[in-house]
């Protein structure tokens, strides 16, 4: 018989996977759109200063309302409060915006061990990087790092029901955003995962739900979290690392339903790979 704990599992996993498959929709959907914009634009312009000069664009000094679309509401209502930020306020600079055709040349020594360090607004997380079980993805944020394409970007997501993670790597901060170019999975036999439980303290590569489509989005988990094993395990974090986790779950997220924005403010300042 099943629980409703477990049915609440399923429930939260099978929601994880359907977001996945949107985002790779939405990356799409935005091409095609920018693709009409730019053909478009124009005529816009023409037509918006035509207008302007017979009148009929005004100021009128009223505003413009515009239905949500993350919280349908028949009514207005007073936001729930939050609790106080955790996190200091990011460091100056702006995320860069850079894109790559292709996968990075291979250039890590794969016998190495390399960490990952996350110097976040909340706090610095260390990472232990699978370097050998997980090379290209390993090599991936080698690359990426170097080239400063984490700096100043967003962890954008908390899930704190059902599974319990922070993800990022989106220099878009909307879920959406990439590298240019996808990795293939790796180490999705890693011993960690046992019973298709990704266990506190790992870091894994967050995908569209389809075979090798991870690119730079990843995801830290601060609590045992149920998951089949489709995403490349690639790092554990460390203790200091793990209560920034729990310090930034503990201030919640932005919907209350146990999965959106986090309330507390966490932008990657800077992330930094050393081979030791």
């Amino acid at each position: 018989m099943v629980t409703q704990e477990q049915r609440r599992r399923q429930l939260a996993r099978e929601k994880f996977l359907r977001q996945q498959q949107r985002r790779t929709s939405a990356r799409r959907k935005a091409r095609m759109r920018n693709s009409v914009i730019a053909s478009v634009l124009g005529v816009i312009v023409i037509g918006s200063v035509a207008l302007y000069t017979t009148g009929v664009l005004k100021n009128d000094g009223k505003k413009s309302s515009a239905a949500s679309d993350t919280t349908p509401s028949a009514s207005p209502s007073k936001a729930p409060s939050k609790a106080p930020d955790p996190c200091q306020k990011p460091a100056a600079g702006s995320v860069q915006k850079l894109s790559w055709k292709s996968e990075p040349s291979m250039t890590i020594d794969t016998s190495a061990k390399y960490t990952m360090t996350l110097a976040t607004t909340c706090g610095d997380i260390g990472i232990a990087l699978k370097t050998s079980a997980a090379p290209h993805t390993v090599n991936s944020f080698d690359f990426l790092a170097g080239k400063g394409f984490f700096d100043h970007t967003k962890c954008h997501r908390l899930t704190t029901n059902g599974i319990y993670v922070l993800q990022c790597g989106d220099p878009t901060g909307t879920g959406s955003g990439g590298p240019g170019y996808t990795i293939p999975d790796e180490n999705l036999k890693d011993k960690s995962l046992k019973g298709n439980v990704y266990p506190a303290g790992t870091v894994a590569m967050a995908n569209t739900g389809q075979k090798h489509t991870g690119g730079s989005q990843f995801f830290l988990v601060y609590q045992d979290s149920q998951l089949p094993p489709s995403y490349t395990p690639f790092g554990t974090i460390d203790a200091g690392g793990l209560k920034v986790l729990k310090k930034i779950a503990a201030a919640g997220e932005s919907t209350g339903q146990g999965d959106g924005a986090p309330n507390a403010t966490v932008v990657i300042n800077k992330a930094t790979v050393t081979k030791s």
